[in-house]
């Protein structure tokens, strides 16, 4: 890992300067939830044995008005953020997102804006979402067959829609488009040929992500993790791909380009192959928590204090605070973590994305 920078070489508030951590990385993402509530129970993420009728999303009042997220992005760019992405729960039930698309495009210094979705939705928003400033939208689909789309949906239905939104998505320029697909060993694995064999040639980038343990109710185990160096494997018996170099520091994803020529895949490998030591995301609840890590236990309250009256100043010398003591990497230490007599409690992924 990198050593951590001295914070004193920062430059002072008021002026646009990147911050690091205490293991010396920058903050370049955030992922801004919008909405708590989705559409689907999807097991790994809002199971409907605990996301029912009676479970409490947060009220209208509660989450950030369109005005405080827009504010808080902006400061955020002023520590380094370049890269913003919308994400739920399903972002698209929040009504009027476009709005805030457009408000977000027009900050300075945030280069690529992007949304994260199940695609019900979004054949109806794509077109005013690319004319409203958004750059791209990532997909998450697990599987092409009926059941097993419903078995990972929690028993909702809506496969043509999603392929639908896809297909709308394209024809809008939200370019390139990028379908996340959680893997599950005896779930979903055995379709994941068929969904990569329907993008082939379509300009469109499948991403495997290994099933990981966010949150607290999805009741995660190791044996239910297929390695993405197997899943690489099942898919090099098909079809030859070779590694591609990283594009930046952070990325998350190892990239594989079919030998040929029909298109990438990538592999999203965070239980084998943790990548924590580059990892430079933030995360803003949509009521206004910011956090650190994907599986942080806790996180600084920004809501109250804006809604209180504090200056751009003070929130950003608490976002500042909040990153440069920063020394997450779950990851790295999940079976550390794990074997503790009590439990971590970590943030529920529908309230912070994935």
């Amino acid at each position: 890992m990198s050593a951590p920078r001295n914070l004193a070489d920062v430059v002072p508030l008021g002026q646009a300067s990147a911050v690091v951590d205490r293991l010396g990385r920058p903050v370049h993402d955030l992922r801004v939830s919008v909405m708590d509530r989705c559409n689907f129970r999807c097991p790994y993420c809002m199971p409907q044995s605990t996301f029912d009728d009676k479970y409490r999303f947060l009220r209208a009042q509660e989450r950030l008005t369109f005005e405080e997220i827009s504010r808080l992005v902006r400061l955020a760019a002023r520590l380094g953020v370049r890269k913003v992405r919308l994400t739920g729960g399903e972002p698209l039930l929040r009504g009027g997102l476009p709005d805030l698309v457009a408000d977000l495009s027009a900050i300075e210094g945030v280069d690529d804006l992007a949304l994260t979705t199940n695609g019900v939705l979004l054949a109806q928003h794509a077109a005013e979402l690319k004319g409203n400033g958004l750059h791209r939208v990532t997909v998450s689909l697990d599987s092409l067959d009926d059941a097993v789309f419903a078995s990972m949906s929690g028993g909702f239905g809506g496969l043509p829609q999603v392929l639908e939104g896809i297909e709308a998505a394209l024809a809008a320029g939200l370019r390139p488009l990028k379908i996340n697909t959680v893997v599950q060993r005896g779930r979903n694995d055995h379709t994941v040929l068929d969904l990569l064999e329907r993008f082939r040639g379509t300009g469109v980038t499948v991403r495997l992500i290994e099933y990981m343990d966010v949150g607290n109710r999805n009741a995660w185990e190791p044996s239910q993790v297929v390695p993405s160096a197997e899943l690489l494997g099942r898919i090099q018996s098909r079809w030859p791909v070779t590694g591609e170099p990283g594009r930046y520091r952070g990325e998350v994803a190892a990239r594989y380009r079919y030998d040929d020529g029909a298109g990438e895949i990538g592999f999203v490998s965070s239980v084998s192959a943790p990548f924590c030591g580059d990892c430079n995301r933030a995360r803003l609840s949509s009521e206004g928590v910011l956090y650190t890590c994907l599986f942080a236990t806790r996180g600084l309250d920004l809501r109250a204090p804006s809604r209180a009256g504090a200056s751009d100043e003070e929130l950003l010398e608490m976002m500042r605070g909040a990153w440069s003591e920063r020394t997450d990497r779950y990851s790295e230490l999940r079976s550390e973590l794990r074997g503790r007599e009590s439990p971590l409690r970590k943030v529920e992924m529908h309230y912070i994305g994935g």
